[in-house]
């Protein structure tokens, strides 16, 4: 009986604390974020193409490096932080959203040193998102092949 009790009182708790948020209202600002980062996306890849001649496959390169430079400043300057939060996943998911984790998990480090500290934390956040992409690359064109082999 006293664990019910507990436990119960541990909800209360919870719920009395815990943020009151929007889903609807989270994942339109995502979409808007996400919009607006794809947006600008476009933006730098049609004055590559119109304005500097570039084609379209060295302009999406000059864009991706552009849009991961972009994101490394903000955050080295503590603004990006305030985007992922009033944008949630919009802000998060885009390319913008892995260099943000590259970058802070690097300036979070830094007092420990370039390699025990940066060295060893910077894919702290990144990493698994590199190692489950290659995973899942490496299964996928392993299926491919096997598919290709018996003629599907």
């Amino acid at each position: 009986m006293a664990s019910q009790q507990k436990k119960k009182e541990y909800q209360d708790y919870v719920e009395q604390n815990s943020p009151k948020t929007n889903v609807w209202i989270q994942m339109g600002k995502a979409f808007v974020m996400g919009g607006l980062i794809c947006c600008l996306g476009q933006l730098i890849v049609n004055i590559a193409t119109g304005y500097f001649g570039l084609e379209q496959e060295t302009a999406a390169s000059w864009c991706s490096m552009l849009l991961i430079l972009l994101s490394a400043i903000l955050t080295g300057f503590n603004l990006y932080g305030g985007l992922v939060k009033w944008g949630g996943a919009g802000a998060l998911v885009p390319i913008t959203g892995f260099a943000n984790s590259v970058v802070a998990s690097a300036i979070e480090y830094k007092t420990e040193g370039q390699v025990f500290g940066i060295g060893s934390k910077i894919f702290t956040i990144a990493g698994p998102v590199i190692l489950f992409g290659i995973f899942t690359s490496w299964v996928l064109g392993l299926l491919y092949w096997i598919g290709k082999l018996i003629g599907i």
